[in-house]
């Protein structure tokens, strides 16, 4: 095997991954490589003389074949950043997006009264409770999934967070294991159609559970189940966010609206998609 200088092996992996019409190629390049030496970005840039031994070209020639098969660089490297913080995930769970900081973006605003006792409904990797309590550190949290594998990765997070003495994780499907009231119940819940789900990028199709993807035939099921079993665990003051899909804003706020919820504020992604709505039973002013 010929051995490649750091620049050599950054040039030989993006150009594999652009001729593949990887659309990140030259960050995955880049982060597969970091990996591999455990170098960061500056360090890159300041040693491209620095030769590869022959174990850690073997092993990112193994990452970029695992990213030409679609396979998610985080779910390659096991770690995907979330609102500023490193979460560990698995093929188990739902690989956290930037879409879904929104939620935390209007949790943050909400401000329940401190310290909030908050609700996960469907956690999966733990992405939303573990920043949630992060964030408030007098906060405590109840984190529901019907995966037990999902559990675990959410335990993990909260433990390398430090926050696992202030989270319960619970098995079961939504509402069904849960006791008590909450000041802020959240949810990334599946909202893809399941009519759609074969035309879904292979990244995620291949790679992210569909058990986390599939809300129904118009999407919209896991939202019903939130909207009718949630009035009974929200305290009187209390707050739902929910995420939804790029075209669901009005469909779900009608929804959560025959349940006596009204449309406390939302949040759009950077594409101007709303992505988080804020519901209430008694809406007293409009999050911006």
């Amino acid at each position: 095997m010929a051995e490649l200088s750091v620049a050599g092996a950054l040039a030989k992996a993006r150009a594999a991954l652009v001729a593949a019409d990887t659309p990140t190629a030259t960050l995955d390049a880049r982060l597969l490589l970091q990996a591999v030496l455990q170098l960061d970005h500056a360090d890159i840039i300041s040693q491209p003389e620095r030769r590869l031994s022959a174990a850690e070209q073997t092993q990112l020639e193994g990452y970029v074949e695992r990213r030409l098969a679609h396979e998610p660089v985080s779910k390659i490297l096991g770690q995907r950043d979330f609102y500023g913080r490193a979460f560990y995930v698995t093929a188990d769970v739902l690989d956290p997006r930037a879409d879904t900081e929104t939620v935390i973006e209007l949790a943050l605003q909400a401000k329940p009264s401190p310290p909030p006792n908050v609700l996960d409904l469907g956690c999966g990797s733990g992405a939303l409770i573990c920043t949630l309590l992060a964030e408030w550190p007098g906060a405590a949290g109840v984190a529901v999934d019907v995966s037990a594998a999902a559990l675990a990765v959410t335990q993990r997070n909260a433990e390398a967070l430090g926050i696992g003495g202030r989270l319960q994780t619970l098995q079961g499907s939504w509402f069904g294991p849960v006791e008590g009231r909450f000041d802020l119940v959240v949810s990334n819940p599946p909202y893809i159609p399941s009519g759609e789900i074969a035309g879904l990028e292979p990244d995620v199709r291949w790679y992210d559970p569909h058990l986390a993807l599939d809300g129904g035939d118009d999407g919209l099921d896991c939202y019903r189940a939130i909207a009718h079993g949630v009035n009974p665990h929200l305290a009187p003051e209390g707050v739902v966010i929910v995420e939804v899909g790029a075209d669901q804003a009005n469909a779900v706020t009608t929804l959560f609206a025959g349940f006596g919820l009204g449309l406390l504020g939302q949040k759009a992604d950077l594409g101007g998609h709303v992505r988080a709505l804020a519901f209430a039973r008694s809406p007293g002013s409009h999050l911006r």
